[in-house]
C-alpha cells in the first residue's frame, strides 16, 4: 500500500502532520536506511522500512483495540475537563482512533476502540440486532414476571416498547443496604441508558453494571479494570463477519 510518509508518521502515533514534518527535517526519519528529505515521498507499507531514532515502524491502516473500561471514565475520543477511554491507551497511538458505540460513565467492561469506520457503522446499525450481554447487580428481587416482561418487550418512555431481551437471574446476595439481585441480560438494541431504563420500568434501580461481550467478543478475563490490548486476527475477522450479517 502506498501512503505518504508524513501520513505514515502520523497515523503510526508520531506526531500531527507539521510534527513529523519537523522530524524529517531533522533527519530523524529513515527509509531504508537513507535519511528522508521530503514529507510527501510515497512509502510502500508492505516493502519498505521506516525508522524514527532508529525505531522501525509498523505501519496499520486500521487499528483494533479491547478496553475493559472503568467506572468513572467517559467514552469519548477527548475531553477537556474529563478522562476518555483514549486516554488509558497509553502508548503512541494515531488521533483518528474513537469507541465503537459508548458505556455510561458509571458503567465498566468491554469497549472496543479503532479508527474502523466503516466496520463501526455495519455494527452500530440498528438493523443489525448485535447482541450485547450485560452483568448487572440489580436492587430487589428480579422475579419471572420481569422475565417475562423483559422477553415481551419493555416500555422505557419512546415509541417503540424494547426489542425482545434476554434476562437470566444468575443469584442474590444481601447487606446492610437491602437485596440485590445479580442478573445477565442480553439486548440487541442502543437506546440511551437503555438497561438503566428497562429496569426502571420494572421498578428496580440498576446498582452496578458492566458489559461482557458484544456478538461473538467477550472480554477478556486476562484484563484488568483500564487495561486494554489489541484484538487478535481471529477477533477481528469474527468483528468483520458480524458486521456483514443481513438485517433480521
Amino acid at each position: 500500500m502506498l501512503v505518504r510518509l508524513d501520513k505514515f508518521l502520523a497515523d503510526s502515533g508520531e506526531g500531527t502532520r507539521s510534527a513529523v514534518k519537523q522530524m524529517i527535517k531533522q533527519g530523524r526519519v529513515h527509509i531504508n536506511g537513507i535519511p528522508a528529505e521530503r514529507p510527501d515521498v510515497k512509502v510502500d507499507t508492505d516493502i519498505d522500512e521506516i525508522c524514527v531514532d532508529s525505531r522501525s515502524l509498523i505501519y496499520r491502516e486500521y487499528e483494533y483495540f479491547m478496553l475493559n473500561k472503568p467506572a468513572g471514565v467517559i467514552s469519548a475520543s477527548n475531553d477537556k475537563t474529563q478522562k476518555t477511554v483514549l486516554d488509558l491507551i497509553d502508548i503512541p497511538k494515531r488521533r483518528d482512533l474513537f469507541p465503537v458505540g459508548r458505556l455510561d460513565k458509571d458503567t465498566e467492561g468491554l469497549l472496543i476502540i479503532t479508527n474502523d469506520g466503516p466496520l463501526c457503522n455495519r455494527l452500530l446499525a440498528p438493523g443489525k440486532h448485535v447482541p450485547k450481554t450485560y452483568f448487572a447487580k440489580v436492587r430487589g428481587n428480579v422475579t419471572e414476571k420481569d422475565v417475562e416482561v423483559f422477553r415481551n418487550g419493555v416500555d422505557i418512555g419512546d415509541e417503540e416498547l424494547t426489542k425482545e431481551a434476554e434476562l437470566i437471574l444468575l443469584g442474590r446476595e444481601e447487606d446492610e443496604t437491602g437485596v440485590y439481585s445479580l442478573i445477565s441480560l442480553t439486548i440487541t438494541e442502543g437506546r440511551y441508558h437503555q438497561v438503566k431504563r428497562m429496569f426502571l420500568a420494572v421498578g428496580k434501580e440498576v446498582a452496578y453494571l458492566k458489559r461482557i461481550s458484544m456478538g461473538p467478543l467477550k472480554l477478556d478475563d486476562a484484563l484488568s479494570s483500564g487495561a486494554w490490548r489489541r484484538l487478535t486476527e481471529d477477533e477481528i475477522s469474527l468483528l468483520k463477519q458480524m458486521g456483514k450479517q443481513d438485517s433480521k
